[in-house]
């Protein structure tokens, strides 16, 4: 089934061939696995088949996304140690899997930004080589959201219909660091005003951010204003966040992660921010880190999950699922039983 997806990994082909202005596309690519160095381009592709893939160029990207049938797009930024086969483009594959087996009001298209991970072992350097690539993918990842914005101004034309797609992001783990990164670049050099809020609902799984970064003054403080909603799912026993801690005690910051506690002051962050507490459940769906708690039910791999039921709710009631009055709870079925 053909994926559209964008990346800043390296190609075997090298850079997007031009004669003059012209972008000579489209093209057959390749990854470099061996390489993770994070370009500072932004490639908008097709996967056609596995390790079958094409690069389309920007505009003929939005184009297709814009007349999918989908009524929400969901973007999705893996964490670490996700190279793009097997495992980024399998999950990909079960969310969007899961997302068409219910029968549901809307319909959502899963976009997967993948990012280079490195291909080393072994947990704690794992996590620091790609550390370091998550944070030097902030300006590609913020040329995509800018080559957004301008397909949309080049695209309101007399007789053109609105672009009316509800737009949602799905993080995890190191993913909220290529996202954070982004937003923050973006509002520095392009959107001096504030990013615009152009997502309906962000879902941060596993965030592996500092638990203070949504405040005012810190690295994700730009987050909250970009969506209507910022959803946070968090494990107090998620053994790769401990991991990430160990991977920055050596002269970085080493931090509570916003993945284990939720946020630290929920009086410093915006109303918009809730937070859920998955630890009932984390372990059991990934025995060996409690990290990667987001998709199907162990074992049943058709079967929702508890996360994915939760955010699927989310977007489909155009609301967060959550007690009344309250910004932050314990995940479970009766919040929306």
């Amino acid at each position: 089934m053909s994926t559209l997806f964008a990346t800043n990994r390296v190609f075997k082909q090298g850079p997007t061939p031009r004669q003059g202005d012209t972008l000579i596309l489209p093209r057959a690519v390749d990854f470099e696995l061996s390489n993770n160095q994070a370009e500072q381009s932004i490639y908008f592709c097709d996967r056609l088949d596995q390790d079958n893939y094409q690069e389309i160029g920007s505009w003929e990207f939005f184009r297709r996304l814009d007349e999918d049938t989908a009524t929400d797009i969901l973007f999705y930024i893996h964490g670490y140690s996700s190279l793009p086969e097997p495992a980024a483009f399998r999950r990909t594959q079960e969310l969007q899997q899961l997302f068409e087996l219910t029968d549901r009001s809307r319909k959502v298209l899963v976009i997967p930004l993948i990012w280079p991970c490195d291909n080393d072992l072994g947990l704690v350097k794992d996590y620091f080589d790609d550390q370091k690539a998550a944070d030097a993918s902030d300006m590609s990842f913020m040329r995509f959201f800018e080559k957004f914005f301008q397909w949309l101004r080049e695209r309101i034309q007399p007789g053109n219909a609105p672009f009316t797609k509800k737009l949602h992001v799905l993080t995890q783990s190191m993913g909220a660091r290529v996202l954070v990164g982004a937003i923050s670049r973006a509002v520095y050099y392009y959107q001096t005003a504030g990013f615009p809020q152009i997502f309906s609902n962000v879902f941060m799984a596993a965030p592996d951010i500092v638990n203070e970064a949504l405040e005012f003054g810190q690295s994700g403080q730009h987050l909250p204003g970009a969506t209507q909603n910022l959803i946070i799912y968090h494990a107090a026993d998620d053994w790769a966040l401990t991991a990430s801690i160990a991977a920055n005690i050596f002269g970085l910051v080493a931090s509570k992660r916003l993945g284990q506690k939720g946020p630290e002051n929920f009086e410093r962050i915006p109303d918009n921010v809730f937070a859920f507490n998955c630890s009932d459940f984390n372990n059991t769906y990934d025995r060996l880190a409690g990290h990667r708690y987001f998709g199907a039910l162990p074992n049943q791999p058709t079967q929702p999950g508890l996360l994915f039921r939760h955010m699927q709710l989310c977007i489909e009631r155009q609301q967060v699922i959550i007690p009344i009055g309250s910004r932050t709870a314990t995940l479970e079925p009766q919040l929306w039983s």
